[in-house]
Parts: structure tokens; C-alpha cells; sequence
């Protein structure tokens, strides 16, 4: 939807009409994924694909007749193989779609989105895709890290929305949320399809051993694009690590010095160091410690192994402000003993540590489950 976003500034900027189809839900072997969009012009020109071609045909009509009446609409593609044949679905997938006039008047926000997109400033836009009140139909609501503008229709169904799309805008992820007619979590009658458009947050993981193979499953799970680095290439190999999205061969501290000088490590970063060997994790956490704000830092070790590892740390010249940042030994304290168990370990801690949670079980605390301000008063049920 980025690209097609980007294709529909010039007649959003000239004040004109387009009809914009989005796939909000697929089933079974539907070709394309929650997201795909394309949108009519208002020339009547076609930009972007919904299905590689299967049913743009019958998209085609519908987003045209939709841009002249301006009522949005959500249609099913590909019910039974019979009728996907008959829109030409012959996958024999399943596809929702969501058919809306975008246009200035309708969607004044759109111009900050695609800036924010440009900025590469993560942002998502949460739309009602079905409300027993049409209008609320094509509603939309800009959500960024720091809250969110624009009206789904009540000031509750704008603080849940805002609330439960946060986490999907920090995994980078795209989703439809069910809520009660006036945002009620307990309920149904509107769905809300919320686009993310921040790219998957990082995870770094240093040490190429058995327990960051268990993490980069459980990180890529979460949502994280997960890098494993290690300056042993006998040990940092695409076998090894399945699960992250790329293993880098190079001596941790010059990588991740690499990594901030290229923009390419941002507020949303997490870094575990698990290589607990002082002749890489010192030079690396360093680095880390000294560089910009990143989510998380976290090192693996015992006791002694910390205490010696923050020793060597203050001789190298890191401030105490900058070792408060690090979370070292690394994780909660589940008792953990297996690679897996520690990877939940650490994944807790990290997930602690972004929404403000303590840690603690839940049956044990009086406060609201959710710490952030953008919870909404019934969240707890």
C-alpha cells in the first residue's frame, strides 16, 4: 500500500476523487497480502494490484463506482471456487476488500501520512470497514507513536482503536480489530482495518550460540526483522539461524558502529548481546551505551560475569547515566534453564520494557493491565 499511497499524492494534492481498494483479509491460498492495495484515478487511470491480476476487473467497476458515489463499500472475492472462477480468483483464495473514495475533503490527514512515510516516521491509519451505521464507513484514524488524530465516529471507539493499534504499529503490522458498535472490546458490529506503515523494528543479537537461535525464533515471532552477528564464520551461518532475517560475519562493535552511521538503528532497536566473552561484548556495549537512543540494551552473563563486564565498562570510559540503560543480567527472572525458556526470558523483558510493565503476575496487581496513556478506561475486560 506504501507505493500506491505514494502514486495517489498527485490527486489527492489536486483536489480530485479516487476510488482506493484494500485487501483488509485473505483466506486459504489468496495471492496477495492484507495491505495490497490499488486505486482508480480520477482520470480513471489504474495504479497497484489487489491480486496480481486475478479480480482486478471486477475491483476496476467497483472502486470506479465508489469514487462517483463516494460510499465505501467491503466485497468477498473467491467464497467458493465456482465463484472465483467467476471474477477470475482461480487460486481459489479468499479475499476481502475495501473499496473508498479518498479524496482532500474526505481524508485531510493523508497529506501528513505520506509525509511521515517519506520521513520514514512510523505511523499507521486505522479505517472502519464495517459499522451498522454507514457512517461510519471509511472513517479514519492516524495513529503515531505519541497518539493519535481524526474520528471513527465516538471518543470511546477512538481511544480503543488508538490503544490496541499500537502494538501492531510497533511490529510494523497491518490487521483488522473487532469492537462493539461504539469501540466495545467485548462486542462486535464494526471492524476496524489498521495499516501499519513503520517498517519491522530490529533486533540485534550478537553471539552466534544456541541460546540467540532460540531468541531470533521467538524475536521474528514477535515481529522483529532479526539480525545474528558473530566474528566467527564457523558459527554465524544461515543454517543456524533459520529464523533471522540475515547473519552477519564481522566483529560485533564495528558492525553495530556501521549500523547507527547508516541510519539504520532507530528508537524502536533492541540489542542483546549474549556472546558474554569481554574481548567482544565490551567494545560492543560501548558502542551501544555511547550511541543514540535505542529500546533496549540487554547482556548475557552471571553475576560476576556483570560485574566484572560493568568494571571494564567504567574503564572504558561509559558514564553511569549511560549503564543505567543496560539491562544486564539479561531477562526476567522465570527460572528459566533451556535456550527456549530464556528466549521467553528475555522477550518478556523487552516487551517490560517498552509498554512500562513491571514484570510482576498480573493476579497480584490493582492497577490496569495496560500502562500506556492511550488506554482506554474498559480496557482491562
Amino acid at each position: 500500500m506504501r507505493d500506491v499511497l505514494n502514486a495517489l499524492r498527485a490527486d489527492w494534492l489536486a483536489g480530485g476523487t479516487a476510488g482506493l481498494a484494500t485487501v483488509v483479509r485473505t483466506f486459504e491460498s489468496a495471492p496477495r497480502p492484507a495491505g495490497a492495495s490499488m486505486f482508480v484515478t480520477a482520470s480513471g487511470e489504474v495504479v497497484g494490484s489487489v491480486s496480481g491480476g486475478c479480480v482486478e476487473g471486477a475491483v476496476y467497476e467497483l472502486a470506479t463506482q465508489v469514487k462517483e458515489d463516494g460510499r465505501p463499500v467491503l466485497v468477498r472475492y473467491g467464497i467458493s471456487d465456482d465463484d472465483a472462477f467467476s471474477v477470475g480468483l482461480t487460486c481459489g483464495g479468499i479475499l476481502d476488500v475495501f473499496v473508498e473514495p479518498v479524496s482532500r475533503n474526505g481524508f485531510a490527514e493523508l497529506g501528513d501520512v505520506m509525509d511521515d512515510i517519506d520521513a520514514s516516521r512510523p505511523v499507521g491509519v486505522a479505517t472502519v470497514i464495517e459499522h451498522p451505521d454507514e457512517a461510519w464507513l471509511g472513517r479514519h484514524l492516524v495513529v503515531r507513536p505519541d497518539g493519535s488524530v481524526g474520528d471513527l465516529g465516538s471518543e470511546r471507539a477512538n481511544r480503543a482503536v488508538s490503544d490496541d493499534s499500537q502494538g501492531l504499529l510497533a511490529a510494523g503490522r497491518n490487521s483488522v480489530l473487532t469492537y462493539g458498535p461504539d469501540g466495545e472490546r467485548r462486542g462486535e458490529g464494526m471492524r476496524v482495518f489498521f495499516a501499519s506503515y513503520a517498517p519491522r523494528p530490529r533486533m540485534l543479537v550478537f553471539g552466534a550460540i544456541d541460546f540467540a537461535a532460540a531468541l531470533a525464533r521467538l524475536g521474528s515471532f514477535l515481529g522483529f526483522r532479526v539480525s545474528v552477528c558473530d566474528a566467527r564464520a564457523v558459527f554465524a551461518t544461515p543454517a543456524r539461524f533459520p529464523s533471522a532475517d540475515e547473519v552477519v560475519v564481522a566483529w560485533p562493535h564495528r558492525y553495530l558502529a556501521e549500523q547507527f552511521e547508516k541510519g539504520l538503528v532507530d528508537q524502536r532497536t533492541v540489542i542483546c548481546v549474549l556472546t558474554h566473552d569481554p574481548k567482544f561484548d565490551v567494545p560492543l556495549l560501548e558502542v551501544a551505551l555511547h550511541a543514540g537512543p535505542v529500546a533496549y540494551i540487554g547482556a548475557m552473563g552471571s553475576r560476576r560475569t556483570h560485574e566484572d563486564r560493568l568494571a571494564r565498562l567504567r574503564e572504558a570510559g561509559v558514564s553511569e547515566t549511560e549503564l543505567s540503560r543496560l539491562h544486564s543480567p539479561i531477562g526476567l527472572d522465570l527460572g528459566s534453564r533451556t535456550p527456549e525458556e530464556t528466549a521467553v526470558s528475555i522477550a518478556a523483558e523487552i516487551i517490560a520494557t517498552q509498554w512500562g510493565g513491571s514484570g510482576d503476575p498480573l493476579t497480584l496487581l490493582g492497577d490496569r493491565i495496560h500502562h500506556d496513556d492511550q488506554a482506554a478506561p474498559d480496557h482491562e475486560s
